[in-house]
């Protein structure tokens, strides 16, 4: 092996160790993936964790300062195919190996931009276009993975991945209201008062989720056989989260980060192995 497929190799390895610091259930998730799709989607999350931890933790720095010179430094691995950070050695690889658009890239740094000074989404219009940037569109390009080049398939099921980047975003605000509120001080759903939000409101919210999730589905049971149980076993955690956020009333999630145990997660990894396509949802 030369210097530089070690290299690469140490990045796709550096990428993969994030994913599992900051993601035990998504790192779970991907090893359920074939071994030809592991490795770049590593890079794509390895890229995402780093610009949201920019955006949401570097507080005693210069936040624009450090994600303008990420973006940067992300677009000239791309264009140069090689990086000295790690992370984006991997993530250049898997772009041009993949053929990722640009656009994708584009609305994701735009709606990091966004999280650094914004504080409340006023209209849906609004909302849907962060999510867009922040959640749907790492579906796609992990879509553009799963799919290995087929073109037509990625078309297909391109509703189904932005649903199911939309479903998880908005079950990540219910999980996280407090902290989004308290530290942030980030309001995502328009026209609710979140710090009183009510039964009413938080029940409208779910309805729209769990349509997200029923889109979602629709496309899953028809992913390459390569991707396919990998991404159904990270549908079910995250139905299994909201589901205990659904069974909660409003005040409680001011009150402690809702979770999924890990015998729970066992369980669910089992049940999906069990269950056929059809069956589940």
């Amino acid at each position: 092996m030369n210097s530089i497929s070690l290299f690469t190799k140490a990045g796709f390895k550096c990428s993969r160790h994030i994913t599992q610091s900051y993601s035990t259930s998504f790192s779970s998730a991907i090893n359920l993936l074939h071994a030809d799709l592991r490795d770049p989607v590593h890079g794509i999350y390895g890229l995402v964790r780093l610009a949201d931890e920019i955006v949401d933790t570097f507080h005693d720095y210069n936040k624009r300062e450090l994600l303008e010179k990420f973006k940067h430094d992300t677009y000239e691995a791309i264009h140069n195919r090689i990086s000295l950070n790690p992370v984006l050695q991997s993530f250049q690889i898997t772009v041009n190996k993949y053929n990722i658009e640009p656009a994708l890239i584009d609305a994701f740094f735009d709606s990091m931009f966004v999280d650094l000074d914004k504080k409340s989404w006023t209209t849906p219009d609004e909302l849907n276009k962060y999510i867009y940037g922040s959640a749907e569109v790492v579906g796609l390009m992990c879509l553009k993975v799963f799919c290995e080049g087929n073109q037509q398939l990625t078309d297909e099921l391109k509703p189904a991945a932005m649903s199911l980047g939309a479903a998880f975003q908005k079950v990540n605000f219910l999980r996280d209201l407090n902290d989004d509120l308290t530290h942030l001080e980030r309001q995502y759903f328009p026209y609710v008062d979140l710090k009183n939000i009510s039964q009413k409101d938080k029940e409208a919210i779910e309805a729209d989720i769990l349509k997200d999730f029923s889109d979602a589905y629709k496309g899953i049971i028809l992913l390459p056989v390569k991707a396919r149980f990998g991404v159904l076993v990270a549908y079910k955690y995250y139905l299994c989260l909201f589901h205990k956020i659904k069974n909660l009333p409003p005040e409680a999630l001011f009150k402690k980060r809702i979770r999924v145990p890990n015998f729970q997660k066992a369980l669910l990894l089992m049940k999906a192995g069990f269950e056929r396509p059809f069956q589940l949802g």
